[in-house]
C-alpha cells in the first residue's frame, strides 16, 4: 500500500478500500473541483476542499443516515436504493482515505487533514451506531450494505498501514543507519525508529481525533508492536552473528520497552503488559545464553591477556611508569573498564540482572590469581621488587574502590571474598616495606618496660620514630593515599608490638605501675601525633587502646580496677578472656578474689551484639600464651601478690 494515498489507491484498488459502483463518475466530479481552482485562489481552494471533505464526511454521514431512515420507512423499496448505496460506498471510501493519511495529516501544517480524520472518525461512530439500529429488523426490510462494519474496516486499514510503513521503513537506505556494521543492525534500528516516531505521533496529534473508548494509542502500539516482533522473531531464527545477536537483544530488552514505551509522552498511557516482550521466552533464553557464553569468553580472555602482559614487565626488570611523581600501573584501570563496560553492556542486553555475577565471577577469580602472581614475584631476587609493589599498592586501591562502590553488580559474597584478596594483595606489599622497617626497629622496642624507660633517661618512643621517619622516606615514590594506608598498617603493628612487650612485663611495685602508665599515656600521644602528621587519621583510635591499657595499669582499687576492665571489654569486644587474665596478672595489688570478680564482672558485662561496637580489632592480634604457660604466668602473678 502507498502510505501517501497515490492515484490508483484512490481508484479503488488500495487494500482494506471499498471500490464505488462508479468511481470514474465520483472522480471526474472531484477532477473537475480541483480544476476550478487557479493559483491566485489555491490557498483559498485547499481550505475550501478540506472543508468540503469535512462535509462530505461527518456531516454527509449524518444526511445519508437521514436518508436510509425514510427510504426504508417507505411500504416498499424505491429505485433510490441504488443510489444511496453508491454514495454510501462513496462516503466509506473518503472515510478511509482520511484514515490512509493519518501520517500525513499529522505533521504540524495539516491541521485541515485532521480536521478530516476526527470528522472521518465521527462518521465511523454515526455508521456503527447505524448498524446496531438495524440488528434485528426483518430481512426483507434491511438495507442489503448493513451492516457497514466500519470499525472492523478501520482497524484493518490501520493493520495494512503499519505493515506498509514498517516495510518500508526497513528498506529506506537514507535513513541515517550508515553508521551500524551490519544489515541486520541497520534494519532492526530502522523499524524501531518508525516505530517510535509513529507512536509520538499518534500521543501528540492522531489521538485528539478520537473518542477515548476507541483507546487508539493501544491499537497502533498493539499493531506495531505484532509487525515488529514477528520480524525480529524471524530474523532470530536466522541463526545471527552475535554482535547481531547482541544489538537485537539490545532493542528487545532495553530501548524499545525503555526509551520507546516509556517515553516520556508514552509512559502510563500504553498498557505494556499486554503486549509482553518482543520475542517469545524460548527465543530470548537462547540468544541470552548465546550471548552470556560469549561475553564470558571475552572477559576472561582479556583478563588474563592484561595481567599475563603485566607478568612479563615485571619480570623484563622493567621499572613501572612514574606519573605525578609515584609510580602507577595501567592494570587496575585496564581491567576495570572491562568489567565495568560489559556489566553497562549486559545491564542493556540482558533481563535478569541477577545473572551479572556470571560476569562479575571473573573479576573476583582474576583478583586470586593476581594476588598470586604479586606474592610469587616478591619471593623472587628482582631488582624492580619496590617499584613494582608500589605501583600495585595503587592497583589494590583503585580495585578496592570499584569493588566497594559497585552496588547491585556483585553478591554480598563475591564482594566479601574480593575484599578479603584485596587485604591479603595489601598485606603483602605492606610486609614488603614494613618488615625491613620492624627487624630494625626491634631492638628498640626491647628497651620498653625497662627501668631507663621508666624512669624517661632512655627516650625509647622517641628514637623509635626517628627512625621510622628516616626509613619512610624511600616511600615518597608511593601514591599519597597508598602511603597513609601504609603509615595506618605501621601504626598498628607499633601499637601491637607495644602491647605484646607490655603483656611480658612483671612489674613488682604498685609505683612501677603508675609511672609505667604515665609513660604509657605519653608514649600514646608521640605516637598519635607522628602519624597523624603523615596523614593517617583513620588509626588513631589506636591510641585510645593504649591509654585505656594505663589506665588498668594506673588504677589501684580493686572497684576502680573492675568498671575500667569493662568499659575497655566494651570497647573492644575482641579483649578476650586471656587478655584480661594477662592484664590482671600485671597487678600486683590484687587478691585472686578480686581478679575473679573482675573476670567475672566482664563476662556479664560484654555487648551482647559486637556489631555496635565501631572499634576494629587489636587485642585478638596480640597472640596469647599456650595454656599451660599462661597458667604458669597468672601462678606466679599470684604469688607476686602475696609476697607483697
Amino acid at each position: 500500500m502507498k502510505a501517501g494515498g497515490g492515484e490508483e489507491d484512490r481508484g479503488g484498488e488500495t487494500r482494506g478500500l471499498p471500490k464505488l459502483k462508479n468511481p470514474a463518475k465520483f472522480w471526474k466530479n472531484r477532477r473537475q473541483q480541483n480544476q476550478n481552482c487557479t493559483k491566485e485562489n489555491e490557498v483559498d481552494c485547499v481550505e475550501e476542499r478540506q472543508q468540503e471533505e469535512k462535509e462530505l464526511l461527518e456531516e454527509i454521514s449524518r444526511r445519508l443516515i437521514v436518508r436510509e431512515e425514510q427510504l426504508f420507512s417507505q411500504d416498499s423499496p424505491s429505485r433510490e436504493e441504488d443510489q444511496l448505496q453508491e454514495d454510501f460506498e462513496a462516503l466509506k471510501l473518503q472515510i478511509w482515505m482520511a484514515v490512509h493519511n493519518t501520517f500525513n495529516a499529522s505533521s504540524s501544517s495539516s491541521s485541515g487533514q485532521l480536521d478530516a480524520l476526527r470528522s472521518a472518525v465521527a462518521s465511523i461512530q454515526q455508521q456503527e451506531v447505524q448498524d446496531r439500529r438495524w440488528t434485528g429488523c426483518p430481512k426483507d426490510r434491511f438495507p442489503v450494505w448493513r451492516p457497514l462494519k466500519c470499525v472492523s474496516t478501520h482497524n484493518t486499514l490501520l493493520q495494512n498501514i503499519v505493515e506498509s510503513r514498517l516495510t518500508k521503513a526497513a528498506e529506506d537506505e537514507s535513513s541515517g543507519t550508515d553508521g551500524l556494521s551490519s544489515p541486520v543492525k541497520r534494519e532492526v534500528c530502522r523499524m524501531g525508529k518508525r516505530v517510535k516516531e509513529d507512536l509520538l505521533m499518534v500521543v501528540r496529534t492522531v489521538k485528539d481525533c478520537y473518542p477515548p473508548q476507541m483507546d487508539i494509542l493501544n491499537v497502533y502500539a498493539g499493531l506495531y508492536h505484532q509487525r515488529f516482533s514477528a520480524r525480529l522473531t524471524e530474523l532470530a531464527a536466522s541463526g545471527l552473528e552475535i554482535d547481531d545477536c547482541s544489538y537485537l537483544l539490545f532493542w528487545v530488552n532495553h530501548y524499545y520497552p525503555h526509551k520507546i514505551l516509556k517515553h516520556e509522552d508514552l509512559d502510563g498511557q500504553i498498557k505494556t503488559v499486554c503486549l509482553g516482550s518482543l520475542l517469545l521466552q524460548d527465543d530470548l533464553k537462547r540468544m541470552e545464553e548465546q550471548y552470556l557464553t560469549h561475553k564470558e569468553d571475552k572477559v576472561t580472555l582479556w583478563l588474563s591477556t592484561a595481567l599475563k602482559k603485566e607478568e612479563e614487565s615485571w619480570l623484563s626488570g622493567k621499572k613501572p611508569e612514574l606519573i605525578d611523581s609515584y609510580y602507577f600501573s595501567p592494570l587496575a584501570v585496564d581491567v576495570i573498564q572491562v568489567i565495568d563496560s560489559s556489566l553497562v553492556e549486559f545491564s542493556h542486553v540482558i533481563r535478569d540482572q541477577n545473572k551479572t555475577q556470571r560476569i562479575t565471577t571473573h573479576l573476583e577469580s582474576f583478583l586470586s590469581s593476581y594476588k598470586k602472581s604479586v606474592e610469587e614475584f616478591v619471593k623472587g631476587s628482582h631488582s624492580n621488587v619496590g617499584s613494582v609493589i608500589k605501583a600495585h599498592l595503587v592497583c589494590e586501591e583503585q580495585f578496592r574502590d570499584y569493588v566497594t562502590s559497585s552496588t547491585g553488580s556483585l553478591s554480598e559474597k563475591q564482594r566479601r571474598c574480593c575484599l578479603d584478596t584485596l587485604s591479603a594483595l595489601r598485606d603483602c606489599g605492606c610486609k614488603y616495606f614494613t618488615c625491613p622497617i620492624h627487624r630494625h626497629l626491634k631492638v628498640l622496642y626491647s628497651h620498653l618496660w625497662t627501668s631507663g624507660w621508666l624512669d624517661g633517661s632512655l627516650p625509647v618512643v622517641d628514637s623509635l620514630l626517628d627512625s621510622l621517619s628516616q626509613q619512610l622516606m624511600d616511600l615518597t615514590d608511593l601514591k599519597p593515599a597508598c602511603t597513609q594506608s601504609l603509615l595506618c598498617v605501621l601504626h598498628e603493628d607499633v601499637v601491637l608490638q607495644y602491647v605484646k612487650r607490655m603483656m611480658k612485663t612483671r612489674m613488682k611495685s604498685r609505683e612501677q605501675q603508675v609511672g609505667g602508665a604515665q609513660r604509657m599515656k605519653e608514649d600514646a600521644q608521640k605516637i598519635n601525633d607522628f602519624f597523624k602528621e603523615g596523614g593517617c587519621s583513620e588509626s588513631l583510635w589506636l591510641g585510645e587502646a593504649l591509654c585505656g591499657v594505663a589506665e588498668v595499669l594506673r588504677l589501684q582499687d580493686p572497684g576502680s580496677v573492675q568498671l575500667e576492665m569493662v568499659s575497655l571489654a566494651r570497647t573492644f569486644p575482641d579483649l578476650s578472656n586471656a587478655h584480661v587474665s594477662a592484664l590482671l596478672s600485671l597487678k600486683t595489688g590484687l587478691s585472686a578474689a578480686d581478679v575473679r570478680s573482675i573476670r567475672r564482672s566482664v563476662e556479664e558485662n560484654r555487648l551482647l551484639d559486637v556489631s555496635t561496637s565501631h572499634s576494629p580489632p587489636l587485642f585478638s592480634k596480640v597472640a596469647m600464651l599456650k595454656n599451660r604457660q599462661l597458667n604458669k604466668h597468672l601462678v606466679e602473678g599470684l604469688r607476686s601478690h602475696m609476697m607483697l
